[in-house]
């Protein structure tokens, strides 16, 4: 199961994320990692602290930059507000079908507050990723096409019913019908959009 050509740390993460893709992230413990690395636990804790450390480290490292670059694929900032979201909708849920294990990881970030304290301690600052998607918003406040809210409203609405949706097609993986398709996530994209958007 250990990765060949890989050094001891780049094997622990990937072993790592195999195991939240697979197993889920709430079976991923520091013996079960160690044992599939063929490793002792001891080797793993001179380099992370805790579960919690890896798992941060794995957010900012390993899956947020992997996602912002997926997210952002053909979008521009002067995109009309609609085909903008639709691409930033379309490319969010390419992403996470194909990647679950960073699904797992993006929603452990969203409620553990050591993601506040790494991103402290990497000196990552608001803006520093999706400045694009910031700079997106903006201009469309600035023309009137979308209400003016603070970023971190925007952004709540903007991601947070896509993310809520990726979560239940996951939850539909395993039963006989679907019900997150790629038409219905898509349909809930225009809601948001009409949501979000001033009237004509």
């Amino acid at each position: 199961m250990r990765p060949k050509n890989l050094d001891k740390e780049q094997a622990i993460r990937s072993i790592a994320l195999q195991i939240i893709a697979e197993e889920g992230l709430e079976n991923l413990t520091m013996q079960k990692l160690a044992a599939a690395a063929g490793i002792s636990p001891r080797t793993i804790y001179i380099k992370y602290k805790d579960k919690d450390d890896l798992l941060v480290k794995l957010y900012i490292e390993e899956v947020l930059g992997n996602y912002e670059t997926a997210v952002l694929a053909g979008f521009e900032p002067e995109m009309a507000f609609t085909d903008g979201v639709k691409k930033l909708w379309l490319n969010a849920f390419g992403y996470f079908k194909s990647n679950r294990h960073a699904f797992a990881l993006m929603q452990y970030g969203k409620s553990s507050p050591l993601l506040n304290k790494a991103y402290q301690e990497m000196n990552i600052k608001e803006g520093d990723f999706f400045a694009p998607v910031l700079r997106f918003l903006e201009q469309n406040v600035a023309k009137g096409v979308i209400k003016d809210f603070p970023h971190q409203v925007h952004r709540a609405l903007l991601f947070a019913p896509a993310l809520d949706l990726v979560n239940e097609y996951f939850d539909y993986l395993g039963r006989p019908k679907q019900i997150i398709t790629d038409e219905v996530f898509m349909l809930c994209c225009e809601v948001v959009i009409k949501g979000m958007t001033n009237p004509s």
